[in-house]
């Protein structure tokens, strides 16, 4: 079960109490303060995992809490500090706030860490307060609270390619026909239900790596049909494959176009201006090939590539795998949003 959202509660360890005592040795007649500090508490540390997917750990299992430090002992015995709690989430993990409305870390790089809850420190013995004029203390003070929150995670898959479109616009095919991604296709809307990721072998030492949302309609900003939800995990795309059906049954491509970038815009001013292709698919059951020529005219007005595939029979497929692996590779990541492909 793919699960892209959860919160969770973090508690860093509280820190070990201080420790009251005084030396009784034989033939020392005046014993002396030797009661030692606490341990710090443990800290919980969020670590970027690749082994990790989906966040479906983190809907049953929602507090995180770190041990706590041992309290001080008599000889100047410092208690022993706990040892950090570590949290594994997937690679591609946004932590924020409770509320959903402050980033606070970005876990994009495998075995990246952040720090979500500080154990608390270790309250001093009463021989940290021995002085001149107290040359016997009772004071000691008591271990600090760890800090604990309430986090909100939020998984974005990493993926060179995102595949947009309609439903039924020939996604899933595509990623299973150029993949090992094997999602589920059928002849019906909103077949794919949460997103698929799939690496594609490009030849020449060249791969990427490609991911299959589900497909979005008009008001999917509004939360028609299943909403914009899946939208994140192509906000970190490279580069956008906008699939457009090329039976033309419903309406005309150059409306479907727009109506998907207008979808896109409402959500985002980043996915908006991402690099993009169009890609006119089931090539092998076009009638009315004006449309596509209407729609290819369009796109060079705009200076967008234009290709058309058949995921069935294999047409175009080499030629769109190839087309891909070149923008990949001649563009820097940091271009990849300033202009178009």
């Amino acid at each position: 079960m793919f699960v892209d959202q959860a919160t969770i509660t973090v508690q860093g360890g509280d820190g070990g109490n201080g420790c009251v005592s005084f030396r009784r040795e034989k033939y020392v007649p005046h014993g002396g303060p030797n009661g030692g500090d606490g341990g710090n508490g443990g800290d919980v540390v969020l670590v970027a995992d690749l082994g990790a997917s989906t966040l479906l750990p983190f809907r049953f299992n929602t507090l995180f809490r770190a041990r706590r430090g041992r309290h001080g002992e008599g000889s100047n015995k410092t208690g022993r500090s706990s040892d950090e709690l570590i949290v594994e989430v997937p690679v591609g993990t946004i932590v924020m706030d409770e509320d959903g409305v402050h980033e606070l870390a970005d876990l994009a790089t495998p075995g990246q860490r952040w720090v979500a809850a500080r154990g608390g420190d270790g309250g001093r013995g009463n021989a940290r307060f021995s002085s001149s004029v107290n040359r016997a203390p009772t004071r000691h003070e008591s271990g600090h609270t760890g800090e604990q929150l309430r986090l909100r995670l939020e998984l974005k898959l990493l993926a060179d390619v995102g595949l947009i479109g309609f439903p039924n616009a020939g996604k899933s095919t595509l990623i299973a026909r150029i993949s090992a991604a094997r999602p589920k296709i059928a002849d019906y809307p909103f077949t794919t239900l949460e997103p698929h990721l799939g690496v594609v072998n490009a030849g020449d030492y060249r791969s990427f790596v490609v991911a299959d949302i589900p497909g979005l309609i008009e008001g999917a900003h509004e939360g028609a049909g299943l909403g914009d939800r899946f939208l994140r995990h192509i906000e970190r795309c490279r580069l956008l494959l906008h699939l457009v059906d090329g039976a033309f049954v419903e309406r005309e491509p150059i409306e479907a176009v727009q109506a998907i970038e207008d979808e896109l815009s409402a959500y985002s001013s980043t996915l908006a201006t991402k690099p993009l292709i169009l890609v006119v698919t089931k090539s092998d059951a076009i009638q009315d090939r004006s449309a596509t020529d209407r729609l290819r005219a369009w796109a060079a007005e705009r200076s967008r590539p234009c290709l058309t595939i058949s995921a069935v029979s294999g047409d175009g497929i080499p030629a769109l795998v190839r087309h891909v692996a070149d923008w990949i590779e001649n563009t820097p990541r940091d271009e990849a949003t300033a202009d178009r492909a």
